[in-house]
């Protein structure tokens, strides 16, 4: 019995030093998308930001019918469309 619990103990180092390391790499591998991913993070909040407070939708809407016929008003359309499309897939990732 004793040669059986010293080879649990032998295993369970070998597991743990295992851990350790894939850790470390692991640490390394995510290291170079940190900023990648705090600037997602950061659009995400701004999205639920407006999620929050639909009044500014309906700003934005106004402002957008308003400056329509302006070269801006074509670069903000361009903006919408992009906007929706992003929204679309966002629903489209969140059923999967």
């Amino acid at each position: 019995m004793n040669k059986k619990l010293a080879l649990l103990a032998e295993r369970r180092q070998r597991l743990v030093l295992q851990a350790a390391a894939q850790r470390i790499e692991l640490a390394q591998n995510i290291a170079p998308l940190h900023h990648s991913i705090a600037f997602a993070e950061t659009g995400l909040a701004a999205v639920q930001y407006v999620k929050k407070h639909p009044i500014l939708m309906l700003g934005s809407t106004t402002l957008f019918a308003l400056l329509r016929a302006t070269r801006l008003g074509s670069w903000l359309q361009s903006g919408w469309v992009v906007f929706e499309i992003a929204r679309n897939l966002g629903g489209w990732f969140k059923q999967r």
